[in-house]
């Protein structure tokens, strides 16, 4: 029932019970069960000769020749600062106002909402939707006027 396994070091024929190296005491098991440890710093394998001991090896890489720069570790990720006067948000991403060319944070992204000094309207779905915001706002503050979803202006009693 078993099939023939050949040892890829010593090339002899065993069962699956016999085919590990230690299990046959292979002669040639130095030259395949060779393991190459890796500096947990910098993430670059470590050449170890025959007969040294690889933690011995692996400090000695740190100390001297280790390429790792714990400043690299430290990015920072949210770096674009919101350009509207007060805001202290930064975003992970660019997102810049198609009016003004500004960058601003999600909350003031809408050209109404940073006082854009851009194009007189605005004219994408955005730009339309923080306009109807504004402009319903300003009405229910008034008390009598509001603005229906439709964009039609209309008198509440």
């Amino acid at each position: 029932d078993f099939l023939p396994l050949k040892c890829d070091a010593c090339g002899a024929v065993f069962c699956k019970d016999h085919i590990r190296y230690d299990d046959h005491k292979c002669s040639s098991a130095y030259k395949k069960n060779v393991q190459v440890p890796v500096c947990p710093l910098c993430n670059t394998p470590v050449p170890v000769q025959k007969g040294e001991i690889p933690d011995a090896v692996v400090g000695a890489h740190m100390d001297k020749d280790c390429k790792y720069n714990p400043a690299q570790q430290k990015q920072r990720i949210f770096t674009n600062k919101c350009l509207k006067p007060g805001c202290k948000r930064k975003e992970m991403m660019k997102v810049v106002c198609e009016q003004c060319g500004g960058n601003f944070c999600i909350k003031h992204r809408h050209p109404l909402d940073h006082d854009c000094k851009g194009s007189s309207h605005p004219t994408s779905k955005a730009g339309y939707a923080a306009l109807m915001r504004a402009s319903q706002a300003a009405f229910k503050s008034m008390g009598a006027i509001g603005v229906p979803s439709n964009g039609s202006l209309q008198h509440n009693r």
